[in-house]
């Protein structure tokens, strides 16, 4: 039902966010409906892409990842995106009384799951990991995250629109620092052992 609605979101925004409004769905909901099969489709698609197709610059130079490697990353990049959601959904119900919102963890989640959807989505592209393609389609999805979100808090959360794109900025801006932070600790990790062992 969730995984439905999420769909109905891309296209019929309001009145569907007004009915998850008022559906209350449980953050384990959440995670077993919806986000630990979204957020498989990148590490999938990225493990066969560079291990069966390989990366390329478009210089016409594929480069071909291991496949103990390529397993290794892929694992660690399913479980931080997992972890990576929830945190967001998290300091959202932090957030929310700064912005007049009144709502529960289990709409915050809901509301980080549905508007990182095309961003998991477009994880796709890993099957074929050209970098220009990676890049532009998942600027395409950024731009309609960022869309979903400015439109999905004040319905969810049930705020004025000023507010509300009081809120959406200071959740994007956290987002932003999530990505930074797991980019940093991929270098971390890269220095503890976990780093791409390309084939010859």
């Amino acid at each position: 039902m969730l995984f439905q609605q999420m769909c109905g979101v891309m296209f019929h925004q309001k009145d569907v966010w007004t009915k998850i409004r008022e559906r209350k769905y449980t953050v384990i909901e959440c995670y077993t409906h919806v986000l630990l099969w979204l957020c498989a489709i990148a590490p999938v698609s990225f493990f066969f892409g560079t291990t069966q197709i390989g990366w390329s610059f478009g210089n016409g130079d594929y480069v071909k990842l291991t496949v103990g490697s390529a397993l290794m990353i892929a694992i660690v990049f399913y479980f931080a995106l997992l972890v990576g959601v929830g945190f967001i959904a998290h300091v959202i119900h932090w957030m929310e009384k700064t912005y007049g919102a009144d709502s529960d963890l289990e709409h915050c989640m809901v509301l980080a799951t549905c508007t990182a959807a095309p961003l998991l989505l477009a994880g796709i592209t890993g099957l074929w990991p050209m970098l220009w393609f990676v890049v532009g389609v998942g600027l395409v999805a950024l731009a309609y995250t960022v869309y979903l979100l400015y439109s999905g808090v004040p319905e969810l959360m049930n705020i004025p629109q000023d507010q509300g794109f009081m809120f959406s900025t200071s959740i994007l801006t956290v987002g932003m620092v999530v990505l930074v932070s797991m980019l940093v600790s991929t270098v971390i990790l890269w220095d503890l052992g976990i780093a791409p062992a390309f084939t010859n």
